[in-house]
């Protein structure tokens, strides 16, 4: 297959980005417990298949059409989502789940300082930040830490929805920047 067929990387790349807005949407609604009767056990199946099975996949077709950041960023996330879900039922102590978050928070801040636009940076800013806020939780054994936590995952769902679509419908994806500082008038 062509490698230079950017339909490939699209299509991969809107797939891959929406398996992981509905799984971060699942997991950090469970976490807020906003919705009566859902908690963050109920996203395991999310997890481990949408997060990690699909993701997975989508990140080694993304290596395959040669797009190393997203089949890297993908096969990563893929791979750790469906560790959390098959170890979801193991009964391990809160500290273990606290350092397994933290484990998390290091790929999720690799992928956001790797990240080439502005909206992947968001969304895995929004990660790194909803994962240290829960493992600190677990830490701490801090329920409302974690509600909190959950939010911040809800918001990089949010913005990871956003880039899927951004892409798929051609919208804009980047914040434009301005030319000059403040006071500052372009003449044409």
């Amino acid at each position: 297959m062509d490698k230079d067929v950017s339909a490939g990387n699209s299509t991969t790349t809107v797939v891959g980005l929406l398996a992981l807005a509905v799984t971060l949407l699942a997991f950090g609604l469970g976490y807020t417990e906003v919705i009566d009767g859902v908690t963050a056990a109920d996203a395991v199946s999310i997890a481990q298949y949408v997060g990690g099975v699909a993701l997975f996949v989508t990140g080694l077709l993304a290596l395959r059409h040669g797009d190393a950041v997203n089949g890297t960023t993908f096969s990563a996330l893929g791979a750790l989502w469906f560790t959390w879900a098959v170890s979801s039922d193991n009964q391990v102590s809160a500290n273990a789940a606290g350092l397994f978050l933290l484990l998390f928070a290091l790929v999720a801040l690799t992928l956001t300082v790797g990240a080439g636009d502005q909206l992947a940076k968001g969304t895995y800013g929004l990660f790194l930040v909803s994962l240290v806020l829960m493992a600190i939780a677990n830490f701490a054994d801090n329920d409302g830490l974690a509600k909190v936590g959950g939010w911040f995952a809800v918001a990089a769902g949010a913005v990871a929805w956003y880039a899927a679509t951004a892409v798929f419908a051609h919208w804009p994806s980047v914040v434009p920047r301005r030319a000059a500082g403040r006071g500052v008038t372009a003449t044409g």
